[in-house]
């Protein structure tokens, strides 16, 4: 099998020692909205020459996804995306709205408002994101953001979990919302939950993140 076109990557700089992390997670954002698809094979160099960086970087990052079940190893190829059933995604939905709607929901009552405003930026960014329809970065803000604000619950091995969940989902239909002006919409929902939660409200803020989570089966999924 050819191997597939390369998607539209960000451009990465910064300290060596950082590159296999961050390309990792750019290589995870593009795979959970569709810029890397199911069954397509991709070639360390290929994706390397999206990074501007060198293809070991790359090759180590795309490990790290084989180690996480996320890609498969195509000898004298390169890696392929593997599949992810309905009903997985269904599941990782399902834990995710058993976790997230309530601790998000308690931190109304619990978090530090300095720690909540200090992810507005982030917010902002997802907003940006889905306006300028960069689904990379629009994936990257959005687990930045959830992941630090399930943080200032204080339990890491939640975080843990609900990341590793994420990995694992799929947003394929991202980019219809985004061909009909709808994404910017849904980001706006991060500003409202951090809205809620400075407001001490817990029952808009779980409202606001039960229909959030809604949206990975529903609008996002595609």
């Amino acid at each position: 099998m050819a191997a597939a076109a390369v998607p539209d990557l960000p451009s990465l700089g910064g300290r060596r020692n950082h590159y296999r992390e961050r390309v990792a997670d750019a290589l995870r954002a593009a795979l959970i909205a569709g810029e890397l698809r199911p069954g397509d094979v991709y070639s360390a160099p290929s994706l390397a020459s999206r990074f501007g960086v060198s293809a070991t970087p790359v090759r180590e990052a795309m490990l790290d996804l084989v180690r996480e079940g996320l890609v498969d190893t195509v000898p004298n190829k390169g890696f392929r995306v593997t599949e992810v059933s309905e009903r997985q995604l269904d599941e990782y939905n399902h834990i995710r709205s058993l976790i997230e709607i309530p601790t998000v929901a308690g931190l109304a009552t619990t978090a530090d408002p300095a720690a909540l405003e200090a992810l507005r930026p982030v917010a902002r960014s997802i907003v940006t994101s889905a306006a300028a329809g960069d689904l990379i970065a629009y994936v990257e803000a959005d687990r930045r953001f959830h992941l630090g604000l399930l943080g200032l619950a204080g339990n890491a091995h939640l975080v843990e979990v609900v990341g590793d969940l994420r990995k694992r989902s799929r947003l394929y239909g991202l980019t219809a919302l985004v061909e009909r002006g709808l994404l910017e919409a849904s980001a706006q929902e991060h500003l409202e939950l951090l809205d809620a939660l400075l407001a001490r409200d817990a029952g808009q803020a779980r409202a606001i993140m039960t229909r959030h989570l809604g949206h990975v089966r529903d609008k996002w999924a595609g």
